[in-house]
């Protein structure tokens, strides 16, 4: 029904405007929002949305964001929660192909964080562009970067990590296994992605003092809550050392987010503990150490060895706007593309 009435909509301005060609062309721009704190977006990504005709939607995109969307655009929701999708990706890519060949319609996809960090940006722009389709990608702060910053954890720091490696702890549908084992496997993968095939463990206590196999780098895992405590086991099998700095962050950059830190070996139960939801990030490594969260020892650290904040970070970058939904949406909707 949607791209019904876009058809006739647009089909009577073609109408209208007699000097202009009907077989003007459409483009479909793949924008990322970044990890949820409005101020974040793009200035790219907040005129495209200002000006959109129709817009495709995620469940990672906050309700602030949406504000700046164009009141009169076709707003699609095709968001996914891990268990339950309300499109499948081949339904999304169709949606998009057919509100793409309405003439001169402006289509975005809006995405949290960056549409091809873990976002199947990849797989739309290469659907789209075999079928003759102009795509366009604007980029976005993925949520490793925004996060962390907005907590004040370098993923890169002199001295402590010269790497930094972004895993998924979620396996495609089409070779996963069912429930543990599919977990289990799903934590394999990601532990090989970031140190390589597991091998024989040494009862050497120096094998995992400290950081042990992660020393010098930083490990980002993106959907890995369900798959957290099978993560963690084939880590450490690996040789990462069980002290090791970690953090998970509930809705980072938002109002409602929350915080855990604890060492990585009882990250899980704190994180059980907390109750936290996705979408949360977790980060391992040295670096999760120098956040001052970290360091404040003495606030807030159960007897457990873990610590939970809660609550917006007060370094959130949306503290710049004036509170004025209308005069920010004015302002980004005259922003030359």
């Amino acid at each position: 029904r949607a791209l019904a009435l876009l058809r006739e909509h647009k089909s009577s301005i073609t109408h209208e405007e007699n000097n202009e060609s009907s077989e003007s062309s459409s483009s479909v721009f793949l924008v990322g929002t970044g990890p949820g704190d409005v101020g974040m977006l793009t200035l790219r990504a907040a005129s495209l949305m200002a000006s959109a005709d129709v817009i495709l939607y995620d469940r990672l995109v906050s309700e602030e964001i949406l504000k700046l969307c164009n009141p009169s655009a076709v707003m699609v929701y095709v968001g996914k929660a891990s268990g339950f999708h309300t499109r499948s990706q081949e339904e999304i890519h169709q949606l998009m192909l057919a509100f793409a060949q309405t003439p001169s319609t402006t289509v975005v996809r809006l995405k949290g964080g960056d549409p091809c960090v873990f976002g199947r940006g990849g797989e739309e722009f290469e659907f789209l562009s075999e079928r003759g389709i102009g795509v366009h990608v604007v980029p976005g702060i993925t949520a490793a970067a925004g996060i962390s910053a907005s907590v004040g954890v370098p993923l890169t720091h002199r001295g402590v990590a010269a790497s930094v490696r972004f895993l998924t702890g979620h396996l495609r549908a089409d070779v996963q296994a069912d429930g543990a084992d599919g977990e289990a496997a799903g934590a394999a993968a990601a532990a090989d992605a970031a140190l390589g095939s597991a091998r024989t463990r040494q009862d050497d206590a120096e094998d995992v003092q400290g950081a042990g196999a992660l020393k010098g780098q930083t490990l980002v895992v993106y959907m890995g809550l369900q798959t957290l405590p099978h993560l963690i086991h084939e880590l450490v099998a690996r040789g990462a050392g069980p002290s090791t700095p970690a953090m998970a962050v509930e809705n980072g950059t938002t109002e409602h987010e929350r915080r855990v830190f604890s060492p990585m070996h009882l990250l899980p139960d704190a994180v059980k503990s907390a109750e936290l939801r996705s979408p949360t990030l977790v980060v391992i490594g040295e670096v999760v150490s120098l956040s001052k969260e970290w360091r404040a020892r003495d606030e807030g650290w159960t007897d457990d060895g873990w610590k939970v904040a809660t609550g917006a970070h007060p370094s959130r970058a949306s503290d710049f706007l004036d509170g004025d939904d209308n005069t920010f949406h004015d302002r980004v909707a005259h922003i030359t593309m």
